[in-house]
């Protein structure tokens, strides 16, 4: 998409959804060493153990579950204030 031939709102939309792509990818890289952090204690081998995976999907969904629950509270901020 070439943002030089865009009118305003267009333009608006494309920058909107360009913010949304960067901030998911920096949750996922957020995520990525929170969980490995936490979870890979030692070398990694050809594959996590089971533990190690057990941990890492725990991880990432407690993660994804505070990310909604935080963007939930900023949007209901955000509509009150308007009132």
């Amino acid at each position: 998409m070439d943002p030089s031939s865009l009118n305003s709102a267009e333009l608006q939309k494309f920058i909107s959804q360009e913010k949304e792509k960067a901030m998911l990818n920096e949750m996922v890289a957020k995520l990525t060493d929170v969980c490995w952090d936490k979870c890979i204690t030692g070398t990694p081998g050809s594959k996590f153990s089971s533990s190690e995976s057990s941990c890492l999907s725990n991880c990432a969904k407690r993660y994804m579950d505070i990310s909604m629950i935080i963007m939930k509270r900023f949007q209901s901020m955000g509509s009150n204030s308007m009132h």
